[in-house]
């Protein structure tokens, strides 16, 4: 599962990978910011860090186990996916366009321009 989260991620138009923090995690990158933290060596499971709309966050986190407070980051702004095959690939890829929107929205327009 993972490797297909990472290779959904790479597709991503303007999407380049990144090890800022040494070998774990790989960190997916728009424009030098960051829209994916996967996190491969942590416990029994891989998990991914995406940015989400804090509302949509919340609804995420009460509707399934699998969704969390971002771990390192803003808990308000970022969701942790447990990848443990509770939530179908569809639905995690959904999570990644958005993550990836919510980016790439936020870049000056003038770069915006470029990634499409």
């Amino acid at each position: 599962m993972t490797h297909n989260i990472i290779e959904y991620c790479l597709k991503k138009s303007g999407a380049t990978k990144d090890y800022p923090f040494g070998f774990d995690p790989l960190v997916i990158k728009i424009a030098g910011k960051m829209f994916a933290l996967i996190f491969e060596n942590k416990g029994n499971y891989a998990y991914i860090n995406l940015k989400c709309d804090p509302v949509i966050a919340g609804n995420l986190r009460e509707q399934h186990e699998s969704v969390r407070p971002g771990y390192h980051m803003n808990k308000k702004h970022w969701n942790t996916i447990v990848l443990d095959g509770s939530l179908p690939e569809s639905d995690i890829y959904l999570m990644i366009d958005h993550s990836y929107d919510r980016v790439v929205q936020n870049l000056p327009k003038s770069l915006r321009q470029t990634i499409y």
